[in-house]
């Protein structure tokens, strides 16, 4: 079994980065975690665990002035405090979520313990192309989530049905043509290009059927048109949500 768990954004600070992994580890039952991973590149005010945990987006939630507030950190920093856990041995790998290049070569020109992984949303409709060559250029291994594009965000008011992958004709028309469903085409096509997935299910038999993907391929056509869906469409973007949800205006990606 392999156990990630990630920092969340009121921990940055160096002196809040093992607290918040070591009260992960004890909440999991477990000695130590494969894979730590920086949340988001947004720093918010410490919380102290007697106050609130888990911490949640905002501060004072609940209240009329229920908002983020912002204590910024520099990456470095928590990048450092990170690389102490690995010295430590209560985390074998480290790595970030939802940065781009910019903010990875950053922290490249001074880590002594490189990123391990990038996980970022990865789907047909956002491939990221540029994003994946640097990584690869730099021995960085990609996770994608929301594999299945606006899916899991139909329920919270974020997407559209239309806006699932699943739901998408030329990837149903490759499911036909394979005899495989929607749902293993888009995760064929996302290992095939060289990345992780991390499909959640709670149905057993689904479950065999998102690992049922390593006794076929897709031809290059194939994968040719299903990149031709990316039009770079974000479902789990700061810009957005935290506005809508959290009364605070948070862009990361631009």
């Amino acid at each position: 079994m392999w156990i990630t768990s990630k920092l969340w954004n009121t921990y940055h600070k160096k002196e809040h980065v093992i607290q918040a992994c070591k009260r992960s580890i004890a909440d999991l039952g477990v000695e130590y975690l494969d894979l730590y991973l920086i949340h988001f590149p947004i720093s918010l005010k410490f919380v102290p665990f007697e106050t609130r945990y888990p911490p949640e987006w905002v501060d004072q939630p609940g209240s009329k002035d229920a908002g983020m507030v912002e204590e910024p950190v520099p990456i470095r920093e928590t990048w450092e405090a990170m690389e102490e856990l690995v010295s430590q041995g209560l985390v074998k790998n480290i790595g970030v979520c939802n940065f781009g290049t910019s903010l990875l070569r950053d922290v490249l020109s001074y880590a002594k313990i490189k990123p391990s992984v990038l996980q970022v949303e990865l789907h047909p409709f956002n491939t990221q192309e540029k994003l994946l060559k640097y990584c690869a250029s730099q021995k960085i291994a990609v996770t994608g989530f929301s594999s299945f594009g606006g899916s899991s965000y139909t329920e919270i008011g974020m997407a559209k049905p239309e806006d699932s992958c699943l739901e998408n004709a030329t990837i149903k028309s490759i499911g036909e043509a394979v005899t495989k469903t929607p749902a293993q085409v888009v995760l064929r096509w996302a290992v095939q290009r060289g990345t992780a997935v991390i499909p959640k299910t709670s149905n057993a038999d689904r479950l065999k059927e998102n690992a049922a993907l390593f006794d076929w391929t897709l031809s290059d056509e194939q994968m040719a048109s299903i990149n031709a869906l990316n039009t770079g469409r974000r479902f789990n973007d700061p810009g957005f949500f935290t506005e809508v949800a959290f009364a605070t205006f948070f862009p990361i990606y631009e």
